[in-house]
């Protein structure tokens, strides 16, 4: 992969999948330790600990936006034109980990302002994006 949007993209993936891989990893122990049973979860985490709710809520929003943002790459590298994302795809990428991990530590007031601000800048680089793959 040398495009940095191939790489921005497969890494967006990838931290997905990571935060997959937790939440199913505590929720195992969980089961293995006898603490809540197989059919005992809930897709929110809702009956589990305030951090496994963060963390389902994390993942999800990686799932929400991977349509929007990982489409917009992934239309850029099909078309030939990833150089309309190349420039912006790292930054796109490093603000939706620091969204996932502000989610991870805390729900204060701070630490919810700061993840919409990871949050907007990813929404005014997929407006810009977008823009430039519309105007050809």
């Amino acid at each position: 992969m040398t495009s940095p949007t191939a790489l921005a993209l497969a890494s967006f993936i990838a931290w997905s999948l990571a935060l997959l891989v937790l939440m199913e990893v505590i929720r195992s122990k969980m089961v293995l330790l006898r603490e809540v049973p197989a059919n005992g979860f809930v897709p929110d985490n809702a009956n589990l600990s305030p951090f496994m709710q963060r963390l389902a809520r994390a993942h999800a929003n990686c799932l929400e936006g991977l349509p929007i943002f990982g489409g917009l790459m992934l239309l850029a590298l099909a078309t030939g034109r990833a150089g309309v994302t190349d420039g912006l795809a790292f930054a796109l990428l490093a603000a939706r980990v620091v969204q996932s991990c502000i989610h991870l530590v805390s729900t204060s007031s701070t630490a919810v302002t700061l993840r919409f601000t990871a949050f907007a800048v990813q929404m005014a680089i997929g407006v810009v994006w977008c823009i430039r793959l519309l105007a050809g």
